[in-house]
């Protein structure tokens, strides 16, 4: 009997650890990956066409769990923060989450955030990336691409609990770009 308790929690210890750290999706892209197409409505709810713009120009799509949550407040300044640099880098930033076109909009104008932020309310685009839910798969993951001009992914940064850290890795893999 106790033999049978220690492999369960052990088990459960392993379920929890690889919860709380997430893991890869099967069909997650990767870098060297090109971002397939797909369409979302942006905080103004205007039809968003990846095509008109990936494989233009350089472009940082980064997925987060929720508006106005206090992670996702901290990336969204941050990027807000740092946002002349992403545009002195000729850099577009997306913001993408399963909240709606009238959350995002909020969201916007309440921070002043001066990019666009996409409405994924049924995932689609989420899971097209395989961007897993994290912490026992409650929580959309929270992870950021930087797409070259080409349309390819470069550089992935993924990190749950770092969402200030997405955007200096933003800017570093943007540098080694040009």
């Amino acid at each position: 009997m106790l033999e049978y308790v220690v492999n369960l929690m052990k088990n459960i210890a392993l379920l929890i650890l690889f919860g709380l750290v997430g893991c890869q999706a099967n069909g997650q892209l990767k870098v060297g990956d090109k971002v397939p197409e797909f369409e979302l409505q942006d905080q103004n709810g205007k039809m968003f066409k990846s095509n008109e713009v990936i494989g233009q120009e350089i472009v940082v799509v980064y997925f987060y769990p929720k508006d106005d949550t206090p992670g996702c407040t901290k990336e969204a300044c941050s990027f807000r923060d740092n946002f002349e640099a992403f545009r002195e880098a000729d850099v577009l930033v997306i913001g993408i989450s399963a909240d709606d076109v009238e959350s995002h909009k909020k969201f916007e104008e309440k921070y002043q955030l001066p990019f666009t932020l996409l409405a994924d309310t049924e995932n689609k685009v989420r899971d097209l990336f395989g961007v897993e839910r994290n912490f026992l798969g409650l929580i959309p993951g929270r992870v950021t691409y930087v797409i070259d001009e080409m349309g390819t992914i470069n550089y992935i940064f993924d990190s749950q609990t770092k969402s200030e850290e997405h955007i200096k890795e933003s800017l570093a893999a943007i540098k080694r770009l040009q």
